[in-house]
């Protein structure tokens, strides 16, 4: 997990967070809101829980809303392990870095938003376009979407 922070055309900020699963290459979301804490952080995972299950392990920088009291409740009434990346390293969460870098070039830096409905509109398109219709090399030339269902597969064999 990781925060990239933009602005609308009128000025007012964009704060996104980006879960990315590392086995997958999935952008599992990207959720777009003015401010998001801790406590926001934590009702995102249990949203995602619901249709994807729990991680054993998140990753993330030192950032408050990583590694506050809210996050740390979180993970230790659902069993995940937080790891936080040592401070000013963030080669230690390098593919969440990479897929932030490709969201701010190919799409923040490619749209004006007028507001935050249409920045969370757009941004959903880019995360879906990039799960569904990007093939990766490190994934077999498969999309992570595609990935993520064949690793599901083999799971249940």
């Amino acid at each position: 997990m990781d925060f990239v922070f933009d602005r609308t055309a009128e000025g007012r900020s964009l704060k996104c967070l980006t879960i990315v699963d590392d086995a997958t290459h999935e952008a599992v979301a990207v959720e777009v809101e003015r401010a998001i804490s801790g406590h926001g952080v934590a009702r995102v995972l249990d949203r995602l829980a619901l249709s994807r299950g729990l991680p054993q392990i998140i990753r993330s920088d030192n950032g408050k809303e990583f590694c506050g009291k809210a996050m740390l409740e979180w993970a230790h009434r659902r069993g995940v392990q937080l790891r936080l990346i040592e401070p000013g390293k963030p080669n230690q969460n390098a593919y969440i870095e990479s897929f932030n870098g490709r969201l701010r070039d190919e799409c923040l830096n490619e749209h004006w938003f007028p507001n935050l409905l249409q920045a969370r509109a757009v941004i959903e398109t880019w995360r879906c376009e990039y799960n569904q219709e990007r093939p990766k090399k490190a994934l077999g030339g498969m999309t992570p979407e595609a990935y993520a269902k064949h690793l599901a597969e083999v799971r249940l064999q």
